[in-house]
């Protein structure tokens, strides 16, 4: 029974690595503006399938690395995550009883904030201005939710994560 809970946790942390790298991984100048936030899709996945054990703690933690692993300052993308997560885990019953395409806004909604929110402590602490290519991430995000939800259920289920 334990090597179940393991190999759960295992998968999951599996997912979180491989968002992670397709977070750096390099792209061309062209669509780098529409690159969707992997890390934080997986993130609101396993916050929506799991709320009890993937919550704020691992999306801080998560952000953290993500915060160096980018070269940022340190605790803004841990800050912005974590807010988001906190609003998946408050709701995640209502979350999962939408339809695809009404979770796909949400979550397309969740991701505007996390940038919104990496505005603001930029415009706080360093000089930031604002560019309307901010939200296109959001929209990216919009197109690719429905794959990633099914990719990482089926991956679930076959490994069977609770």
């Amino acid at each position: 029974m334990s090597m179940h809970i393991a190999n759960g946790r295992w998968v999951v942390w599996l997912s979180f690595l491989v968002a992670m790298l397709f977070q750096i991984m390099p792209l061309p100048d062209l669509v780098e503006p529409w690159r969707p936030d992997w890390l934080l899709l997986v993130i609101i996945y396993w916050a929506m399938a799991l709320p009890h054990r993937y919550n704020i703690l691992s999306a801080w933690l998560l952000g953290v690395l993500l915060d160096i692993m980018l070269g940022a300052h340190l605790g803004i993308r841990a800050l912005s995550i974590s807010l988001v997560v906190y609003v998946v885990v408050l709701h995640f019953q209502r979350l999962r009883n939408f339809p695809m395409w009404q979770q796909a806004l949400m979550i397309s909604s969740l991701i505007c904030l996390y940038h919104l929110v990496i505005f603001w402590v930029q415009f706080v602490v360093d000089t930031a201005t604002f560019d309307v290519r901010l939200f296109l991430p959001a929209i990216s995000c919009l197109i690719i939710w429905p794959w990633v939800f099914w990719i990482l259920r089926r991956v679930r289920r076959l490994y069977k994560v609770r």
